[in-house]
């Protein structure tokens, strides 16, 4: 028996390139395709930083499986092994499905005479990476017409289960009253199910409810604790344990229902969105990111988890294309410019200009720290709406005064492992804001260009290819004549020492199901 991470040509590269300041504010035959099923992920919780100033970390975690005594084939980068003994996983596979396959005669249980290579594609189920269409909610405001047409889109476009949308009235303002609020939340909570994890409004305005955004409002309830309560200008404001969560299923695990805002100036644009959003999944672009230090010092505080997201990217062909530009010092441009190919620009400005002179890749997210940035379609600073605009598929910005708190900002070393590893960018960008309380999401939320793609049966062999596999994280093939097990591995201590996407080819096949899991 044979196992093997393959080699295989990239499909994007890696180029490398606080004080709290109030200044912010201003089988043979033809080969088959099998959609395979999902398990739950572990879910391990990150601990948040206590400072502000301190940058969300991934731990890296060994392997604890020892090699067993069958090698198997390997790439220079990769360790796999093929057991003669059952592997143990700490993941429960969920569904499964199957697909036609390969010709030829089969026993009853469906394998061929000599007891190997099952007549058609077996079932593969591989590890759950984010939430579904039927585990979002759809919220609608009937008193805006542009929140209907925008509901009736995106349902239709993401086949939303009827079931999951609400209808809801109230006035269009910038502000929604918190007494407002209080009614508008117990009809969402008594029309959705526990089944519902994440949420999607319809609506542009409001975009703020008192002292909260929109989406934290709506996400988390009500409460003072999300808010600047100091007297201050501004100050701390709670963290929420979601931030850097492996967690896939938020609601039933963290209590919340991570939510992002449809914004755009018009039902054209909105539109438009959603049709990036779609578009991108499952497309593992390859691209360019932009991290910018700017001249801007205020708004600049997050260039060293910047410097630390590029580096842990820094790898020749393979993951992402990520540049640091460090303009501090001036003499260059704070600016990125008549660029093409763009999935990732983060920066801090006021005002970034030259966005609109850029191209962006389905399933791109861009965001400027500034004050303002949240106020939605229009602010005294730049919108978050001019990158939807531009073409960048989700954004983020605080709607009041949050003065420069990086955890009140998205670190992008949360957001693009969480991003590339197959989460929705609803997920990913959730997860890496420590305080959310202020900050509007503002995007298409179930955009996914990462994850899994369809597992391929050919010749008597599974190829499994993937991004979602963590670096230095421990991985087992296992199989079962049953999709209730017993489970035994045939390969184990499947691993990747960077973020890439990795093919795991794994031949004879001898059962009809197989799965992917974490030991």
């Amino acid at each position: 028996m044979l196992g093997r991470l393959a080699p295989r040509s990239p499909r994007s590269r890696t180029l490398a390139g606080l004080a709290l300041l109030l200044a912010c504010g201003g089988g043979g035959g033809e080969p088959t395709e099998t959609t395979a099923g999902s398990d739950a992920s572990t879910d391990a919780t990150s601990s948040a930083t206590e400072s502000a100033t301190e940058s969300a970390t991934e731990s890296a975690t060994e392997s604890a499986t020892e090699s067993a005594t069958e090698s198997a084939t390997t790439s220079d980068d990769t360790t796999t092994s093929a057991p003669t003994s059952a592997g143990v996983s700490t993941d429960v596979p969920e569904t499964s499905s199957e697909s036609g396959g390969s010709s030829g005669t089969s026993d009853s249980d469906g394998t061929t005479g000599d007891g190997l290579c099952p007549a058609r594609a077996p079932s593969v189920e591989l590890p759950r990476l984010r939430i579904t269409k039927d585990e979002l909610g759809v919220l609608v405001n009937l008193s805006d017409p542009q929140s209907v047409a925008v509901a009736d889109y995106y349902v239709a476009a993401r086949g939303i289960p009827p079931e999951n949308v609400v209808e809801l009235s109230f006035d269009v303002q910038n502000v929604m009253p918190e007494g407002v609020f209080t009614g508008v939340k117990a009809e969402v909570d008594a029309a959705l199910g526990p089944e519902v994890q994440a949420l999607a409004l319809t609506w542009t305005r409001p975009y703020r409810v008192a002292c909260m955004s929109a989406t934290a409002a709506f996400a988390l309830g009500f409460s003072d604790i999300y808010c600047n309560t100091s007297g201050m200008a501004c100050g701390e404001t709670a963290l929420v344990d979601y931030f850097d969560s492996d967690s896939t299923r938020p609601f039933d695990d963290h209590g919340l229902r991570p939510t992002m805002m449809l914004a755009a100036k018009d039902v054209a644009n909105a539109e438009a969105l959603i049709d990036r959003g779609v578009s991108a999944d499952g497309s593992f672009p390859g691209g360019d990111g932009y991290l910018v230090r700017t001249t801007d010092v205020a708004r600049s505080v997050r260039w060293p988890a910047f410097i630390s997201t590029v580096n842990a990217w820094n790898y020749p062909d393979e993951g992402l294309a990520l540049t640091y530009i460090d303009n501090s010092g001036g003499g260059g441009s704070n600016l990125v410019e008549d660029t093409e190919n763009i999935l990732f620009y983060f920066t801090g400005l006021a005002n970034v200009g030259g966005i609109t002179s850029n191209t962006y890749v389905p399933g791109g997210v861009a965001d400027h720290l500034t004050s303002f940035g949240g106020q939605v379609p229009d602010s005294g600073q730049m919108s978050v709406a001019r990158w939807l605009e531009a073409g960048a598929t989700a954004s983020y910005g605080t709607v009041v005064e949050p003065c420069n708190y990086p955890t009140k900002f998205p670190d992008t070393t949360a957001l693009l492992p969480r991003y590339y590893r197959g989460a929705t960018v609803v997920e990913a960008y959730w997860k890496s804001v420590a305080w959310p309380g202020e900050g509007n999401f503002v995007g298409e939320p179930l955009a996914a260009p990462w994850g899994h793609a369809p597992v391929v049966y050919e010749d008597c062999a599974l190829t499994v290819e993937t991004t979602a596999l963590r670096p230095f994280w421990s991985y087992a093939l296992e199989q079962a004549d049953s999709p209730d097990g017993p489970w035994t591995a045939v390969l184990s201590d499947i691993s990747v020492d960077n973020h890439k996407l990795a093919s795991v080819v794994y031949e004879p096949v001898a059962a009809p199901y197989y799965r992917l899991v974490a030991q």
